[in-house]
C-alpha cells in the first residue's frame, strides 16, 4: 500500500496505526495531529448525514442516529468531494437496522434532497389539456419534471415523517400503524414536498416518465376516480416539463 493510500485508509479506521513517516513541519512524529485530522474527517461525514437525513435523525434520536452514521461513515467513504450529496447508500445500509421503517424513511429524506438538487425546468403550459377531447387527452404524453422522485414503502412514511419532525403530535410507535405509502416528491420552485399518492399512483408516474401515454399510465391506478386528483396534483405543483398531444 502506498503512503497516500495508507493515509486515506487510516482516516476512517480508528484502529489503524499512524502512517509511517508522517511528520510535522519540525520533523517530529505527527501522531497527535493525524488523530485530530482523523476525528475531523469522521465528524464532517457524520454531520453531512445529520443534515441529509433529518427525519431519520429525529425519529431515531440523536444518539442512536449518530451511532449508525458513524458506523456507515467508517465503512463508506465519500465518492465525491461534494459532502452535500454524501450518503446515497445510507438508506440501503439502514434497511438492516431496527426499527424496520428506518431505511424507507431515509429513502424519503434522500428523495427530497435529490429533488432539491435536480435540474431546473420550466413548467409546461397545461392549458392545452383543457381543450383536448377524451381520446386526445388519453393519448397525451406528459413528461414529469427532472425533480420528480418516487418512494414506495410498506410503512406509512408521511405519518412517520410528521411524527419524527414533531408536526403531527403523534409518537413514532403509534405512527407505525398505518397503510403502505406511495409518495411523489414534487418540487414547486425551490421547495420539494412529499405528496401521498393513490394506490398505483407511483406506477402511473413511473409509466409517464418512461414515455407511456396518459391513458396507458392511468391503467395502473387501483381506483380510476383518482385519476383527476393525481393530474391536478401534478399541474398545481408545476411538475410537468412537457405535454405532447
Amino acid at each position: 500500500m502506498s503512503a497516500a493510500a495508507a493515509f486515506r485508509a487510516g482516516l476512517l479506521d480508528p484502529a489503524a496505526p499512524v502512517p509511517p513517516g508522517l511528520t510535522d513541519g519540525a520533523g517530529r512524529h505527527a501522531a497527535r495531529r493525524y488523530a485530530v485530522y482523523r476525528n475531523n474527517v469522521t465528524a464532517s461525514l457524520v454531520e453531512a448525514l445529520r443534515a441529509g437525513f433529518p427525519s431519520v435523525r429525529a425519529g431515531l434520536g440523536p444518539r442512536a442516529f449518530d451511532t449508525r452514521a458513524l458506523a456507515f461513515a467508517r465503512a463508506h467513504p465519500p465518492r465525491s468531494p461534494v459532502l452535500a450529496r454524501y450518503g446515497d447508500g445510507f438508506p440501503s445500509w439502514l434497511a438492516t437496522c431496527a426499527p424496520g421503517w428506518t431505511g424507507d424513511l431515509a429513502r424519503l429524506d434522500l428523495a427530497l434532497r435529490e429533488s432539491y438538487h435536480a435540474a431546473d425546468h420550466v413548467a409546461a403550459d397545461a392549458s392545452v389539456l383543457a381543450t383536448a377531447d377524451g381520446p386526445t387527452l388519453m393519448g397525451a404524453r406528459l413528461t414529469p419534471a427532472p425533480s420528480l422522485r418516487l418512494v414506495t414503502s410498506r410503512w406509512p412514511l408521511l405519518a412517520l415523517r410528521d411524527a419524527a419532525l414533531g408536526g403531527g403530535g403523534v409518537p413514532m410507535a403509534a405512527a407505525e400503524d398505518g397503510p403502505p405509502a406511495e409518495i411523489a416528491v414534487l418540487r414547486h420552485g425551490w421547495d420539494p414536498e412529499p405528496h401521498l399518492l393513490p394506490e398505483g399512483g407511483a406506477a402511473t408516474l413511473a409509466a409517464l416518465r418512461a414515455g407511456r401515454s396518459l391513458g396507458e399510465a392511468a391503467t395502473w391506478l387501483r381506483d380510476p376516480d383518482a385519476f383527476g386528483d393525481l393530474l391536478s396534483t401534478l399541474l398545481s405543483a408545476g411538475a410537468l416539463a412537457a405535454i405532447e398531444l
